[in-house]
């Protein structure tokens, strides 16, 4: 690269050569460099790159060779500076460092091209008291790490600052929420309107009906002033009315018949036949508050792709709860397709008829989101590339990218979304289809994109007679495009966020719902049974189970991915450890390699990659083997520490992922690799086999990973503390191997299993009593009275003598809470049916009983219990009775008799004793009074062992699934 009497070159000469290549990835933007009197006002000083673009904030990037010490100094200064020609005053500046000896570069453009920059980015960001600017640095501390082209894409996204899209946002729903006041207002007044408003969405009338007409109204408007800059026939909104006497509805609905005649379907066809429907008044009123709207959201600058109103959109949905849409945020969304995209076989990136060729589905797009953030990662790699982003958009528009859902609203918000990328870019038709769902004209019923499990790969899913269900083309729709050719096997790449409702919950009987699955849209009790039966027609041999709420666009996203084809997923955590996700999680380790699982280790709305969930969610991105191909079960399991906050924060987390070399989890418990960004780790990586898919995966949403490797360990019979180097033998081995789990709670009382009894108040003479609720307040020690009794139903007395042979002394939680609830392992003194929260555990050695009680509630049972459970919710664990068989426990059956003997003493020593919340393990004297038992009295082992489990409690009380963000109390510490 160099030699000593090479000549030195000038950091000019090193700002040219990155400028030079910047511009050839940016074909969009405007990039120069040393170029003085670009800073207003400063006619001596100059930015070393300044990119521009047209709705873009200048981006300037000050560069320095190594040790660069100005360089985040001068960064600093070009904040809030205003550029000559340009609107917006700088709000997002790049500090580069050179690596070390290029200076002396033989071909600098050449050895610039390859060469790793250190840099870290300068935002300023209206935060701080009444709006006023507020400087940020990312990374907080430390420098990322990239090619040209990574600061290419850095560049590209700080352009529009996540602030100003986040003030839109705001802005576009206080303007929607307002016209769906002025439509309720009409309720009585109007009835046909509101009416003829529904038909436009091929929906019924109602308030999620009302929010979403206004949703596609105000989406129209502020897209129709981008279109006025481009096309001069086409009017302002401003100057299109002045008042009420102008008739805004006739003269905006004028205007949008004229941009139709351009393009545009997708986004002001069902606008217009919107406004058409209202009333004169209404519409003036509507319009003229949305007029102002669209002016303040254009104001600001923010651009489309960044998919506003699919953020709003989702605020206003009312139907979630049995949809169970959840918009993904678009950081998440970045984020996803970016890990998938890099997992997609080799692709020429520079050629845009291979871009062309390649086919990308989600067949549960909602408002684009996913879709957007392929495309927006297509284009930067074309363009990264040398090509042409704008020339490309008719392509992924007409073929590249297919998108389903049931909301002919949503459709209209995607093809928004889509087109908004490149809005003076016209296209003739999309690929984007609202699917068939409820009760069809013919009287059969048809669920949506999982219709598309069936053999035929040519679906008809449009009623042509309603214009609410037209794909978007540009002319009146001909036969051929509301037919939808998606052939098993095409895609290079199917992503979804799927809806995670099951399809066997019975819930909300007085609103007439059945089966939530199916209930939307005002759906019948007889069309959600329908709809169900036809769901486990079509999914018959596949992957799909019931409680396994979008398991079946898994197994549909297997049946149109290609061999060597990409599917990313954004799933509910319990695909991790559920029991219903088995087939799934088959279906991965089986079918496909190259896996990787990113789930997030925090609490509360950050532990999920939507909005709103309220849940802990994963991402899976694996690609299908090809034909001959071997899967390696493996897969890479990265924990985050919080969820990307922003698009430049996405990039940089999956540069991290793509680029790790990860530590595996049979390597003993040291960790696994740390993610770093900058200098703040934003998580751990660990390599994990997916072979035990019937049990689960255990490795999600862990923040120590040394606590997962320590559980695995034990799950094969080895205790490996950390930081101790030797390992011991114990003896574990599944539940079943000892024991047996009982009834499910259904079996004593529901009328569907022919239950023989039915449950009352607890009674201390009754003959069948139960340990049936949890009721934590009475649940600190580990013997427990029984909270309920059976009463037998007449003419089931042999029914009820049979199932109370299963009735034990032993009680294993379901569901446990760990920030309340402190057992995991209850005793009656009497035999007790189990209930809902206390199923039984069967012993043929009732000495068992006790050291069962012993072993679960001490720090390695509890350990075992988390590994083994869902961790989808904050401060809970919960399992299902099927697991249960495969849960580890020690072996009893290995104890002597002397060592039974002193678990049953040991347990007569707690029969008083209370304990705290198990995720107060490492500060309960009890808890830690009772590991000194188990481990040193019972198992033998020495007080290094004991002090290594007491140092274990403190990092599982520490994992964010275990406290749920419950603070530990003041003055608590670790107890030895």
């Amino acid at each position: 690269m160099m030699g000593d009497d090479m000549a030195r070159h000038t950091e000019g000469n090193a700002n040219a050569a990155l400028g030079e290549r910047l511009s050839g990835m940016m074909r969009g933007c405007n990039v120069i460099w040393e170029r003085t009197r670009t800073i207003r006002g400063e006619r001596g000083r100059h930015p070393d790159v300044l990119i521009t673009a047209l709705d873009r904030a200048p981006v300037v990037i000050e560069a320095e060779f190594m040790p660069a010490r100005d360089v985040e100094s001068e960064a600093k200064d070009r904040l809030g500076k205003e550029v000559e020609g340009a609107s917006r005053i700088i709000e997002a500046v790049i500090a580069l460092r050179y690596p070390t000896g290029i200076e002396y570069a033989d071909d600098l453009g050449a050895d610039m091209a390859d060469a790793r920059l250190s840099y870290s980015v300068f935002t300023l960001e209206p935060d701080g008291a009444d709006g006023a600017p507020v400087e940020r640095r990312f990374p907080e501390a430390g420098w990322l790490d990239g090619s040209v082209s990574d600061v290419a894409d850095m560049a590209r996204l700080v352009s529009v600052p996540q602030s100003v899209v986040d003030e839109a946002a705001n802005e576009l729903e206080r303007g929607i929420k307002w016209a769906v006041l002025v439509l309720d207002e009409s309720t009585q007044s109007e009835p046909a309107t509101l009416i003829r408003i529904a038909n436009a969405l091929g929906m019924s009338d109602g308030s999620q009906t009302r929010r979403m007409a206004c949703a596609v109204v105000a989406n129209a408007m502020v897209f129709h002033d981008r279109i006025a800059h481009m096309h001069p026939d086409i009017t302002h909104l401003d100057a299109l009315w002045q008042s009420a006497i102008d008739n805004p509805k006739v003269k905006i609905t004028t205007e949008w018949n004229k941009v139709l005649m351009i393009n545009y379907f997708p986004i002001f066809d069902v606008a217009r036949q919107i406004v058409s429907s209202m009333f004169p008044h209404t519409a003036a009123r509507i319009l003229e508050r949305l007029r102002g709207t669209a002016g303040r959201i254009n104001a600001l600058g923010a651009n489309f792709g960044h998919d506003l109103t699919g953020r709003i959109f989702q605020r206003l949905i009312v139907d979630r709860k049995y949809l169970a849409t959840f918009y993904t945020l678009p950081a998440s969304a970045a984020l996803l397709a970016r890990l998938a995209v890099a997992k997609m076989d080799a692709v020429d990136w520079a050629d845009a008829d291979a871009v062309g060729k390649l086919r990308v589905g989600d067949f549960t797009c909602g408002t684009g989101a996913l879709l957007s953030a392929v495309y927006e990662r297509f284009t930067t790699l074309h363009e990264n590339a040398g090509g042409d982003a704008a020339a490309l958009h008719k392509t992924m528009i007409e073929d590249v990218l297919y998108g389903c859902d049931v909301m002919p609203s949503a459709i209209h918000i995607t093809g928004s979304t889509l087109s908004g990328i490149q809005p003076n870019m016209e296209y003739e038709n999309s690929r984007l289809y609202t699917m068939p769902y409820g009760r069809q004209d013919d009287g059969t019923v048809a669920i949506g994109s999982l219709e598309l499990l069936q053999s035929s790969a040519v679906m008809t899913l449009f009623n042509t007679s309603d214009p609410a269900l037209r794909t978007g083309s540009v002319r009146e729709e001909v036969a051929e495009q509301v037919i939808a050719d998606v052939p098993d096997e095409s895609f290079d790449l199917v992503i979804m966020n799927p809806p995670f409702t099951s399809n066997t919950k019975h819930r909300d009987s007085r609103e007439g719902v059945v089966n939530a699955a199916f209930a939307a849209f005002n759906a019948s009790q007889e069309d959600q049974r329908d709809m169900s039966k036809q769901w486990y027609r079509l999914s018959k041999g596949s992957c799909n189970h019931g409680h396994a709420g979008g398991s079946g666009f898994v197994a549909l996203a297997d049946k149109k991915a290609r061999p060597g084809g990409v599917i990313a997923f954004v799933l509910p955590l319990t695909v991790i450890n559920g029991s219903s996700w088995a087939k799934v999680r088959q279906l991965l380790a089986t079918r496909y390699t190259d896996i990787t699982v990113v789930s997030i280790a925090a609490n509360g709305s950050n532990m999920s990659f939507s909005s709103d969930t309220g849940m802990g969610e994963c991402l899976i991105i694996a690609r299908k083997l090809r034909s001959g191909e071997k899967s390696g079960e493996r897969g890479e399991f990265v924990s985050l520490r919080r969820r990307a906050g922003n698009f430049a924060h996405a990039q940089e987390l999956s540069k991290l992922m793509l680029d790790c070399q990860c530590r595996q989890l049979e390597d003993g418990p040291y960790g696994g690799t740390p993610l770093y960004c900058g200098d703040e780790i934003e998580g751990e990586a660990l390599g994990a086999p997916l072979d035990r898919y019937s049990v689960g995966w255990g490795v999600a949403r862990i923040n120590d990973t040394s606590v997962a490797q320590t559980a695995h360990a034990l799950t094969i019979g080895k205790l490996w503390l950390p930081a101790e180097s030797e390992q011991y033998e114990l003896p574990i081995v599944p539940l079943n191997s000892v024991g047996q789990r009982g009834h499910d709670h259904q079996m004593f009382i529901s009328d569907a299993h022919k239950g023989p009894f039915h449950k009352s108040d607890a009674s201390e003479t009754s003959t069948y009593p139960s340990l049936w609720n949890h009721k934590a307040p009475k649940e600190k020690r580990m013997v427990c009275v029984p909270d309920s009794q059976m009463i037998v139903n007449r003419g089931m007395e042999a029914r009820a003598n049979e199932l109370w042979t299963t009735a034990s002394r032993s009680h294993l939680t379901l569901d446990f809470r760990f920030t309340s609830q402190p057992l995991a392992a209850a005793f009656t003194e009497r035999k007790s049916i189990g209930g809902t929260a206390w199923p039984n555990v069967i012993f043929n050695d009732e000495r068992f009983d006790f050291a069962f009680s012993l072993w679960e509630n001490c720090t390695l049972g509890l350990l075992l219990y988390w590994w083994y459970s869902s961790r989808q919710q904050d401060g809970r664990g919960r399992t299902a009775m099927r697991t249960i068989e495969t849960l580890p426990i020690l072996d009893f059956r290995a104890l002597s008799d002397a060592q039974l003997a002193k678990a049953e003493t040991i347990f007569e020593e707690f029969r008083e004793r209370e304990f705290k919340p198990a995720y107060l393990a490492d500060a309960d004297e009890n808890r830690a009074l009772l590991d000194r038992r188990v481990i040193c009295d019972i198992l033998g082992f020495g007080e290094d062992v004991y002090e290594g489990v007491r140092r274990l409690s403190a990092k599982w009380s520490a994992e964010p699934s275990v406290h749920g963000g419950a603070p530990h109390p003041r003055g608590s510490a670790l107890v030895m």
